[in-house]
């Protein structure tokens, strides 16, 4: 990525598509992909919803605010964990780097998230939980990103030539497929 920004950041809501779109960026640009909450998980040897079941999420967002500043130093594509940005110190790192913001619909972010036990802020009524925490983090998304791609119906590869089209400074040259919607 030399030229370019070090760090390509996505954000974006759970089940926007982060991790995955992240992925496929990174193959494409030929560099290191991370992810903060497999950084946690393989920091504390914790789940991440253990961690918010055993020392709450006060203790994981402040261990979550140390590894991204940890992983913003180094090159490649980084995928943060949907309450990063919650963090003002987080969000005024991110003000040097590329961040890309996956927006989704609440009904897509639900029924890409479904009823899984894994993400703990979204136990109970997965889509008034989905709605709230987006009401909650819609202003902070738009303050940190440079660039905004809706991922509702649209294919991971689709996602991927834009954000890759971006940081090279080319237009993206595969047409949408609406039958490869990413989960």
């Amino acid at each position: 990525m030399t030229g370019h920004p070090r760090t390509v950041v996505i954000v974006g809501m759970p089940a926007s598509g982060k991790s995955t779109v992240g992925h496929a960026v990174a193959k494409r640009l030929g560099v290191t992909f991370a992810d903060t909450d497999t950084l946690i998980e393989q920091r504390t040897g914790k789940l991440i919803r253990e961690i918010f079941t055993d020392d709450g999420e006060a203790a994981f967002r402040h261990l979550e605010e140390e590894v991204v500043a940890e992983a913003l130093g180094r090159d490649g594509v980084l995928s943060l964990g949907g309450g990063a940005i919650l963090s003002a110190r987080t969000r005024d790192l991110l003000r040097d780097h590329l961040v890309v913001w996956l927006d989704v619909s609440v009904a897509t972010a639900t029924r890409r998230a479904g009823m899984t036990q894994l993400r703990p802020l979204l136990l109970g009524d997965v889509r008034s939980r989905m709605q709230a925490l987006l009401d909650a983090r819609l202003p902070l998304y738009r303050e940190v990103a440079t660039l905004r791609i809706d991922t509702n119906r649209r294919p991971v590869s689709r996602v991927a030539a834009e954000i890759v089209g971006h940081v090279l400074g080319e237009e993206p040259t595969e047409p949408d497929q609406p039958n490869e919607e990413q989960e």
